[in-house]
């Protein structure tokens, strides 16, 4: 079983899909996660599907219509508790120093950035554009996790660790950072010659040197 395959069976109800209804998702996921939502036409998903044009639109009303049918499920079966819950493990330990922190939280999500590239291309790309598909993420998955970073945050506060400021701000701003350095490494310039390890480093002293309490 390919790996699209599997997807499908995990995310869809697989019975309710006809055999042509899955081989027009499996090209609309890996059309749109190459190209983009907006350089794909549905005549180039049915082509690489193998079925005639028409048939998608007898299954889905617009391209757009595909697009939340594909993104729904998976945000809301797969994405939303892989990535929150696949923090959790970084999220209910204790750590001494919030460079630990960091850096447990910079190698937690590269795994989870790797593991799911396709998918997380397609909600970079559509989620400024999409207002659906952000409330969605906003809903399964930011909420959920800025909350306990904040709660977090605040703890390193008490204890005189970083500035004061509003935790919300922190958070905020370190995350900025990380995803930045992570979306940077993996999706916008892959191909750089990067030292995982000496990025990670700076990312955390980029971050600590603008929130770490001065003596």
């Amino acid at each position: 079983m390919s790996e699209e395959e599997l997807m499908i069976k995990q995310l869809f109800d697989e019975e309710k899909l006809t055999d042509k209804q899955k081989q027009i998702i499996i090209a609309a996921i890996e059309s749109f996660s190459e190209k983009g939502y907006s350089a794909t036409s549905t005549s180039e998903i049915a082509k690489k599907a193998g079925v005639a044009e028409g048939t998608i639109f007898r299954h889905y009303k617009t391209k757009k219509d595909l697009l939340m049918s594909i993104v729904a499920p998976l945000m809301a079966k797969l994405i939303g508790p892989f990535v929150v819950n696949d923090f959790n493990k970084v999220l209910d330990r204790k750590y001494d120093r919030v460079e630990d922190f960091l850096k447990a939280t910079i190698e937690n999500r590269r795994e989870v950035l790797i593991k799911l590239l396709p998918v997380i291309k397609i909600l970079l790309q559509e989620i400024p554009f999409q207002p659906e598909l952000r409330e969605l993420f906003l809903e399964q998955i930011a909420k959920k996790i800025f909350d306990r970073v904040s709660i977090i945050i605040k703890g390193y506060q008490e204890k005189g660790e970083l500035i004061e400021m509003p935790p919300e701000s922190v958070a905020r701003l370190a995350i900025t950072s990380i995803l930045g350095y992570l979306i940077s490494r993996y999706v916008l310039f892959p191909d750089l010659e990067w030292d995982d390890e000496l990025e990670t480093d700076r990312t955390i002293q980029f971050i600590m040197h603008g929130l770490g309490k001065k003596e």
